[in-house]
């Protein structure tokens, strides 16, 4: 004779197992906005040059983003850097990039009525400003570049803004003074190693790949931008505002600062978008930024500065809507 109920124990696994999925729905729900279903879609990120840091967070992220919107395709961009990921996102060629401040705010002062179209995401980490040599160079201060041949980035990066703007506090006019050369961190840790170039300059992330795996084949050193050489930048340009003195810590790259610190110039980094994109979708893509902090830090060391106490401050854009409700939402 067939049971027409089940026995007592396998009902109590039946029920448990019920219980166990409405919980499960209710963390899921919990954790959705709303209990509505991830943005989908397909959103462009513009991030920088091969073996920089904004490149290899994009692409850290665009995973990250993949896990918790299934249904988003992030299509990744290089980039000259800084001015061009600018550009793209008020142009509307990118939905989103990364951009130091600095950058940010030169476009804003030469484009206002673009640039209001423009907002942030979150305050990411800061890039440093790192002027790398060859060890045995006789190069001991940006002074001595006078008559170098000197990488100072692509066009519309933001190694060559900033590169420009240190030359010039030094008295050297990178036009006349240097045989400049545009180079990007792609290429200039392998010029350097040639001697084809006597310098070159560089604003990541602390450390950066393509500086790290040069100290490694070959013997460097970093020039020290000394903190009255950034006090003269401060008076030069309104967007230097964004510049501060700062050392770059021993720990950056031990083969080539031998447990030294180096006086430098750091500016923060910001995610940016625009103000008509869909706050909903703004409010998910911080999410993950935030929470994703620490499995891409163990890849990318900068990441791990990610801190939501001081992402909501991306001066000089105000906070896109969707990002406001995502920190407003998770304050204390």
């Amino acid at each position: 004779m067939s049971k027409l109920f089940p026995s007592p124990g396998r009902r109590r696994a039946l029920q448990g197992a019920a219980a166990g999925a409405v919980v499960l729905g209710l963390l899921m729900w919990w954790l959705l906005p709303l209990g509505e279903p991830p943005p989908s879609g397909t959103i462009v990120f513009s991030t920088g040059t091969p073996h920089g840091v904004y490149q290899e967070y994009g692409e850290r992220l665009r995973t990250a983003l993949g896990k918790d919107m299934p249904g988003l395709k992030v299509k990744l961009l290089n980039s000259a850097g800084s001015q061009e990921n600018v550009e793209r996102v008020a142009k509307g060629d990118a939905d989103f990039a990364f951009a130091a401040a600095d950058a940010v705010e030169t476009y804003a002062l030469r484009n206002r009525a673009s640039a209001g179209r423009l907002r942030g995401v979150a305050r990411l980490y800061d890039d440093y400003v790192q002027l790398v040599v060859a060890r045995d160079s006789n190069i001991e201060s940006v002074a001595d570049l006078r008559r170098r041949t000197v990488a100072t980035g692509l066009p519309d990066s933001g190694v060559r803004l900033i590169a420009n703007r240190v030359l010039r506090a030094a008295h050297i006019d990178p036009e006349k003074d240097i045989t400049p050369v545009a180079d990007g961190i792609d290429t200039g840790p392998a010029h350097l190693r040639q001697g084809r170039i006597d310098a070159f300059f560089w604003s990541g992330g602390l450390p950066t790949a393509g500086i790290r795996e040069l100290t490694r084949k070959f013997a460097v050193r970093f020039i020290p931008i000394g903190g009255a050489l950034v006090a003269k930048l401060h008076t030069n340009t309104q967007s230097a505002r964004y510049y501060r003195a700062t050392n770059m810590p021993e720990s950056a790259y031990p083969k080539a600062q031998h447990g030294s610190v180096v006086p430098t110039i750091a500016v923060s980094n910001l995610l940016m978008t625009r103000k008509d994109m869909d706050p909903r979708l703004i409010e998910w893509v911080t999410r993950t930024v935030i929470r994703s902090r620490d499995n891409i830090g163990t890849h990318v060391h900068s990441a791990q500065l990610v801190d939501l106490r001081t992402a909501i401050y991306t001066d000089p854009l105000p906070l896109q809507e969707g990002a406001r409700r995502y920190y407003r939402s998770v304050k204390p």
